[in-house]
């Protein structure tokens, strides 16, 4: 049959609809009917004619232009082997083209497939994968040639932080200070620097988002979250090494040695604040301009991407939770604890998801264990005191090195009193709000009567009963409260000038100042008492009873010299205070002996006079034995 013109097109469709009225008048005969129906059949034939003979020129068209822009495709193909670098004309005109074939599968899609049409459709398809091969290839490059690099002059190494066990023989450092420096040290400033960047120079941002625009459009959003997200995974793991963050076995962590663990901690800090706080901040603010207006596919791609590292430093923090804690884990425990809580709401707004939860509870779950676990060392930590027990008496009455330790553990508390506060002021619940509570509770008010306040009192109450019962183990009464003396002066000196004097207050301060003046006054009576017997006038005034009392004074100081001179008092003030005041005692009582006697036996039977005697008192606690001759020659 020859081509219908589009007159003779018209013509057979008024025919038609023509035909179809009569048809449905009810006063026409069976033979018009008849006729009718005939006719029916032969214009419908031809309507069919008309249609196929319609779609087959659509086909046509639509083949032409898919030749057109296949053609463009593959010649910028061949001309460009970097498209998105060769300027925005040939950028734009390659973006037409394959949009162009875009439309044109979805217009191929809409039709009722023949041979002929599919052929075309099939080959819409190829070329538009073919556009989608080469976006892939060309976002890689984008995102390859303009990676801004970061900085990491943070992830130098770092000074270790050491925390000595309480236990009876453990040493501390000659330095008293040692555990409460390591705790500031640790703070370094290279961990809490805020910092911001561009991971890609911004002025490719809108290139890729083209790129992903069309990807998505095509209907090949897989495909391009795939390449993306899959870039972005091999920085994180190359970032991740840098920050020392690696995959480490639960038996790793646990046959770890303490420094090593203080260590992998202490760079755990900073890279939870580095990924978490800042990395991924910025990672989203990209991921969120090129897919933000895709939904949920920005963060869940950020996720993917991430997920390496962020499960990396979940393990690392769970496998330090397990197995039991020493009393030096505190610290690395509440720095952990508390980088985490500051880091919760920035991982709450990285992942808003509900597909995106579980990443959420599992750093919320590490979140409450750790609060749990200090806790846990909180209360334990005063049985610790309580069974360090010993059978000898600490050496030369000196500052014990359980007063050392714990004082200058709790002195470290001042770096911690906010989290300390909270996590002490409900120890009987789980710790699911300690997230919550932190973003809202004022800061502490330091004050004898809260919580940390009874907690740190509590403390030093327990070591001084354990300080009492070990005072029991000298033999000498003088020595005991010359160790008294000197370990509770040293715990109100500590205190008294440090940032957590305000838990303590004036009464606590003053009670305990009466409490080591007490044991000097003690000390004093005890040594002297007896002494002093020897020059109290016990009613003899022969001669020779006047030098054997001389003797006998004599022998028991320059014992009482030997022995003394071997104990300590470490404080320079508080020694010179007492051997000042015996010093006063004794000179005033032996002056007015040998006055007494010197006229009844002579000069030569005075071993010491006022002076010497006074200068060999000062010499007393220096911790360093002495002894005076037992002959003399005047």
């Amino acid at each position: 049959m020859a081509d219908i013109t589009e007159a003779e097109r018209h013509i057979v469709a008024a025919s038609y609809h023509l035909l179809k009225a009569l048809q449905a008048t009810k006063v026409i005969g069976n033979d018009a009917r008849g006729i009718l129906e005939e006719l029916d059949l032969r214009l419908s034939t031809v309507i069919k004619l008309n249609e196929n003979q319609q779609e087959a020129e659509n086909i046509k068209e639509l083949e032409t232009r898919l030749v057109s822009s296949h053609q463009t495709i593959t010649s910028l193909h061949l001309s460009y082997s970097r498209i998105w670098a060769s300027g925005p004309v040939v950028i734009l005109e390659y973006l037409e083209a394959v949009r162009e074939v875009q439309g044109l599968t979805e217009s191929l899609e809409g039709m009722a497939l023949n041979r002929t049409s599919k052929g075309v459709l099939d080959q819409a398809k190829t070329t538009l994968h073919m556009a989608m091969d080469r976006l892939q290839n060309e976002l890689i490059h984008i995102l390859v040639q303009n990676r801004q690099c970061f900085e990491h002059e943070y992830a130098s190494p770092l000074p270790v932080f050491e925390v000595y066990p309480i236990y009876e023989e453990s040493v501390v450092s000659n330095d008293d200070d040692s555990v409460e420096d390591a705790s500031l040290k640790g703070r370094s400033s290279s961990e809490t620097e805020d910092c911001a960047m561009d991971l890609i120079h911004p002025d490719v941002v809108p290139q890729i988002k083209s790129i992903a625009d069309i990807m998505f459009s095509s209907d090949y959003a897989p495909e391009f979250c795939l390449v993306f997200t899959a870039f972005w995974k091999d920085v994180f793991a190359e970032h991740s090494m840098i920050l020392y963050v690696e995959q480490l076995s639960i038996e790793d962590v646990k046959q770890m040695e303490w420094k090593h663990m203080n260590s992998r901690i202490r760079k755990w800090r900073v890279a939870m604040r580095r990924i978490i706080g800042v990395y991924l901040g910025c990672a989203k603010r990209l991921f969120d301009q090129v897919l933000g207006e895709y939904g949920h596919v920005s963060s869940a791609c950020l996720l993917e991407a991430s997920r390496g590292p962020l499960f990396c430093l979940l393990n690392f923090g769970h496998a330090v939770l397990i197995g039991p804690h020493k009393p030096e884990w505190l610290f690395c425990l509440l720095d952990m604890y508390e980088v985490l809580a500051d880091l919760i709401p920035d991982l709450d707004a990285l992942f808003p998801q509900e597909t995106e939860s579980l990443i959420r509870i599992e750093f919320h779950e590490l979140l409450s264990q750790l609060g749990e676990s200090v806790r846990t060392i909180l209360k334990e930590l005063g049985n610790r005191i309580t069974t360090c027990t010993s059978t000898t008496p600490f050496q030369n009455g000196g500052i014990h090195h359980l007063t050392k330790y714990l004082v200058n553990y709790i002195l470290c508390f001042a770096e911690y009193e906010d989290t300390l506060h909270l996590l002490l002021q409900d120890e009987e619940h789980d710790s699911e709000r300690g997230d919550v509570e932190r973003s809202t509770v004022a800061r502490v008010d330091p004050n004898p009567s809260c919580v940390l306040a009874t907690y740190l009192q509590s403390l030093t109450s327990i070591l001084e009963a354990a300080l009492d019962k070990k005072s029991g183990l000298y033999r000498d009464s003088s020595l005991k409260h010359i160790f008294l003396m000197n370990n509770i002066h040293y715990t109100v000196e500590k205190i008294k000038n440090s940032k957590i004097c305000p838990y303590f207050g004036d009464d606590w301060i003053r009670k305990h100042i009466v409490m080591f003046r007490q044991h000097a006054m003690y000390y004093q009576r005890t040594t002297w008492s007896s002494l002093l017997t020897f020059l109290r006038d016990d009613g003899k005034t022969g001669k020779a009873a006047l030098k054997a009392r001389c003797q006998e004074f004599n022998a028991a100081f320059e014992d009482l010299y030997k022995s003394q001179t071997r104990w300590v008092v470490p404080d320079p003030q508080l020694r010179e205070e007492v051997t000042i005041s015996s010093s006063k005692t004794v000179i005033q009582v032996y002056r007015n002996f040998v006055n007494k006697i010197i006229n009844s036996i002579g000069e030569k039977h005075i071993k010491y006079t006022e002076q010497e005697l006074g200068m060999h008192v000062m010499d007393l606690l220096e911790g360093s034995s002495k002894s005076l001759s037992h002959s003399w020659k005047r």
